[in-house]
């Protein structure tokens, strides 16, 4: 078992940045892909970033892509996602998840760990 706790989330303007951090403890390996999602308000969770266990192409959704940056330090258990120039549509509950097959895919029910969510929100 793996639990992930985020953090880092909060009430920001548009054009600011955020760095969601997500903590792994229990059995966490440096082979597992990872992923941060999201979900606004009203409706379904949405892929944001995945990262592969090693040497595999990181991919971003298209509405984050050249704003969002996702990174992890093994070594600490550690996720994160670097969020620039935010905007009002950025605003949800951010989740970080794990894929045990270390795909990072983006499709959630490939990930079998989740975390509880931070919020973020976005004012314009």
């Amino acid at each position: 078992q793996v639990q992930l706790v985020e953090s880092g989330g909060g009430l920001v303007q548009a054009g600011d940045s955020l760095r969601l951090s997500c903590a792994a403890s229990g059995r966490f390996l440096s082979t597992y892909g990872m992923g941060w999602f999201r979900q606004a308000p009203g409706k379904e969770r949405d892929f944001v970033a995945g990262m592969p266990w090693f040497g595999g192409r990181i991919d971003y959704a298209d509405s984050v892509k050249g704003r969002f940056t996702i990174s992890r330090e093994n070594a600490k258990r550690m996720v994160y996602l670097q969020m620039n120039s935010l905007k009002p549509g950025d605003t949800g509950v951010y989740y970080c998840a794990i894929d045990r097959n270390g795909s990072g895919s983006r499709h959630e029910t490939r990930y079998d760990f989740w975390g509880q969510g931070t919020q973020v929100t976005v004012s314009s």
